[in-house]
């Protein structure tokens, strides 16, 4: 024996190890509300008004369409140029502001003030209650499809405080490993530092942004060198749409092949 490593490292001596390739780490950032679950099947806050006046003020005469006009703004997600750090970590204060836009819609159509307040407190309670949201039929066996396939989960959503007590209700805490709420964060999409708080936390070698809105979805997610896909509600504007959250696979399988 010549008494020299095959590698040609003196006998005894520590030999370095081989470098440990960067584990790859792919992510699917996705929307909550209208993306992955639904609250009744309703879209937007005027349902929940209207809903509320049925449980507590029967024979009312008012309808979605004649509250709507009042909640055109006023949501932190209207103004997501503008982050609301103060309200971060704060349910009663994020709610001290959306309550008085939800009780200013209920006395524009003739509620007195205190009792606008009350069906305002009735409206929280109702929209948080987990009961009341279900995930849509294609969201489970999708996402576990792709986590099969490699894929991590993460969600992102302009939301309220309580979004994670109902992510976890619906059973989708297993699923996700990174979970960012406007409320939480101060950051609504498409400001860049809300799909930062995922970015920054995962550090991905390659992310997709996909949910139901354009704007705050898709081009938001494009405009800071995200790929992305509008699901379910169809956008000129939007490069790449799936009607159904079955469809993505396909945007990303293009992807690899490309």
């Amino acid at each position: 024996m010549s008494g020299r490593r095959l590698d040609g490292a003196r006998q005894g001596a520590e030999v370095p190890a081989p470098p440990v390739p960067e584990r790859e780490t792919r992510v699917l950032i996705w929307d909550f509300d209208g993306t992955l679950a639904h609250r009744r099947g309703e879209t937007g806050w005027s349902l929940l008004l209207e809903e509320v006046l049925d449980a507590e003020e029967p024979g009312h005469g008012h309808s979605a369409e004649t509250l709507r006009p009042y909640l055109r703004d006023g949501f932190p997600w209207h103004r997501p140029d503008v982050p609301h750090l103060e309200l971060c970590g704060d349910p009663e204060g994020w709610w001290a502001g959306v309550g008085t836009l939800l009780a200013r819609a209920y006395e524009a159509v003739g509620y007195p003030p205190a009792r606008a307040l009350e069906l305002a407190a009735a409206a929280r309670r109702l929209y948080v209650e987990p009961a009341g949201w279900s995930l849509f039929d294609d969201t489970l066996p999708t996402l576990e499809r792709l986590a099969g396939k490699g894929w991590k989960h993460a969600i992102l959503s302009n939301h309220v405080p309580e979004l994670g007590t109902i992510v976890a209700a619906l059973g989708l805490d297993r699923l996700v490993v990174a979970f960012s709420c406007s409320a939480d964060s101060g950051y609504e999409k498409p400001h860049p530092l809300a799909y930062a708080s995922v970015l920054e936390r995962l550090e991905p070698t390659e992310a997709w942004m996909i949910g139901d809105n354009v704007v705050a979805d898709v081009l938001g997610a494009e405009a800071i060198g995200l790929s992305a896909v509008l699901v379910r509600r169809p956008d000129p504007r939007a490069a790449r749409f799936a009607a159904t959250l079955a469809g993505v696979e396909e945007f990303l399988t293009e992807a690899v092949v490309a």
